[in-house]
């Protein structure tokens, strides 16, 4: 594919002058050929020129193809092919390296719990996806840290420890510590009383953080359901194989973006409005927003400047995405644009992605502050359900990929439908039947080598007979390929091309939707293709171990580990 784009792209700099980065893909069926770019249509309007015209004029110089209504059509030989996939069998990672960020610090901020509440299936998502960009990056050549941020301060502490204050328990849980937040907001917004008690404890909770204390009661429940807060969260985070280098309490950073602040306050960046500093998104069509609030308390967005300021002071990075719920938009686009008045460098190196919600089959609205909302674990759980129901099976690595592949399968920004009973079908898009297909593979180059084993056996024992053609690491004859195994080959190539596009636009569903395409073709292949004690047994062999790197290497690229049996 890249020696096609190339081939294209000289040979429009040769005729047209023009620097143009065409388009190829797989061609349609009702072309015979591999692949096919609509260059010449594209072109049409540029040159003047009828896209058949152009066609013509650009296939006889790369060997290629002409149909209407001016595509240029490419058929690849087989010995190309057939290099193609020894070349990618026997030094596969070397192959799809990429120096694109190759020597770049990239931090990912993602799945940003907040100590004092249970985990919900937002938390999930974002921790899956935001893994898996980090990934993407890290193949890039990146040295990728994964970074958590929380909010150990501010209000839904006050509200939770306004119940646990008064009911002082010996122990508790971090369900406790939920039922707890949604007993003191409902408080907060119906008692008066409770509101000036709950805006008294949020700024003595600041104090507590900020020196340190122990010496109160509210002090010990503040500490112990902080601690309690990331041993669950870790603990959680354990289950799923995902990792943070890096969690940033809110209380850590509160101070360096309160400072911001109140210095560009006194340059005009920020303002006064009625004893509370805000920012005026107005003047640059955004909404406004207070940073400091009238008792001199930070809010979220001050500490999302300290964060930014504090990423800068920790790793000087050369990219920092922040991937956040879709709900953060217009918040996130209101603390950029005001830190892009004085530090416009920072910003220019932030990225913020965002997803939609998840939502389960029936559409049912939830909420964390009414208590309604799905659990993280509540998930995990009902996908290991359905796999227990549907095939006895506890094996958690295919739970794991029945949760991670029905998120990342998906574009992001969109709401999605998590439905656990499709999640875990053995056929169609999902991730077990992805991890089927690559047991599959497994089985057929098990028994190849049994039966390898079992050819070098009999030649000592009996004396030499016909070897296998090269053995399973041999090469492949310069014989024409069958529909199926042509098909597959074709696919395995586009795997480079595959991640390029999937690093370049941060979207881990692109490798998705070819894994399963790919899938795909294999599964069509093992239909068509005998492989052990067949006159192609070595080429085939080689064909299934590059299906393997392949299907290995992007479902790496999600997350997923493949288990040796199914």
């Amino acid at each position: 594919m890249e020696q096609i784009h190339e081939q294209i792209k000289t040979t429009i700099k040769d005729l047209y002058g023009l620097d143009v980065a065409p388009d190829i893909t797989p061609s349609p069926e009702n072309i015979d050929a591999d692949y096919s770019s609509n260059i010449a249509l594209k072109l049409a309007k540029d040159l003047h020129k009828a896209p058949m015209e152009i066609a013509n004029e650009i296939a006889p110089k790369i060997s290629a193809k002409v149909s209407a209504p001016g595509f240029v059509n490419f058929t690849l030989p087989d010995e190309y092919l057939a290099a193609q996939i020894k070349n990618l069998s026997t030094n596969f990672r070397e192959n799809i390296s990429s120096d694109e960020y190759s020597g770049k610090t990239v931090i990912c901020e993602f799945s940003d719990p907040n100590p004092f509440k249970v985990l919900h299936v937002g938390h999930l998502y974002t921790s899956i996806i935001g893994d898996s960009i980090s990934r993407l990056f890290e193949y890039s050549g990146a040295k990728v840290i994964r970074a958590n941020f929380g909010g150990d301060v501010g209000l839904h502490v006050a509200k939770t420890l306004y119940i646990l204050e008064q009911k002082s328990p010996a122990d508790f849980t971090i369900e406790d510590i939920a039922k707890c937040y949604v007993e003191g907001t409902a408080a907060y917004e119906d008692s008066e009383d409770a509101h000036a008690r709950i805006t008294e404890l949020n700024k003595k909770i600041y104090q507590i953080n900020s020196e340190n204390l122990h010496d109160s009661k509210l002090a010990e429940l503040y500490w112990k359901g902080r601690e309690l807060s990331y041993d669950y969260f870790k603990d959680f985070y354990a289950q799923i194989g995902v990792h943070f280098d890096k969690f940033y309490p809110e209380s850590t950073v509160a101070d360096l973006g309160l400072a911001k602040v109140k210095e560009e306050l006194e340059k005009g960046v920020y303002e006064m409005s009625d004893g509370a500093v805000i920012f005026n998104g107005d003047k640059f069509g955004l909404h406004t927003r207070v940073f400091i609030n009238k008792e001199g308390v930070p809010t979220y967005e001050t500490k999302d400047v300290g964060l930014i300021f504090t990423k800068w002071q920790d790793y000087h990075f050369d990219k920092s995405v922040v991937i956040t719920g879709s709900e953060q938009l217009e918040y996130m686009k209101v603390v950029l644009k005001s830190v892009e008045q004085y530090a416009p460098d920072l910003v220019e190196k932030t990225t913020h992605l965002t997803h939609g919600l998840v939502k389960l089959p029936g559409n049912v609205k939830m909420s964390s502050r009414k208590g309604n909302f799905l659990k993280a674990v509540d998930v995990l759980n009902m996908v290991r359900d359905e796999l227990q129901s549907e095939y006895n099976s506890t094996d958690n690595t295919v739970a794991l990929a029945a949760t991670k592949y029905a998120f990342l399968k998906y574009k992001m920004g969109g709401h999605i439908i998590f439905d656990p009973k499709e999640s875990v079908k053995m056929t169609g898009n999902s991730g077990p039947y992805l991890l089927y297909a690559c047991v599959r593979a497994k089985k057929i180059l098990a028994s190849v080598n049994d039966a390898f084993e079992e050819h070098i056996s009999q030649r000592g024992k009996y004396g030499a007979t016909e070897a296998h053609n090269d053995g399973p690491e041999g090469t492949f004859r310069k014989s024409i390929f069958t529909d199926a195994e042509r098909n597959l080959v074709k696919k395995i190539l586009e795997y480079k091309g595959t991640l390029k596009e999937a690093v370049a636009e941060m979207a881990p569903h692109k490798v998705a939707s070819y894994l399963y395409e790919l899938a795909q073709e294999f599964s069509r292949f093992y239909e068509h293709c005998p492989v052990a004690g067949s006159d192609r047994e070595a080429e085939r062999t080689k064909l299934v171990k590059v299906y393997l790197d392949t299907m290995s290497h992007g479902l790496n690229i999600l997350g997923i580990n493949i288990p040796e049996e199914m």
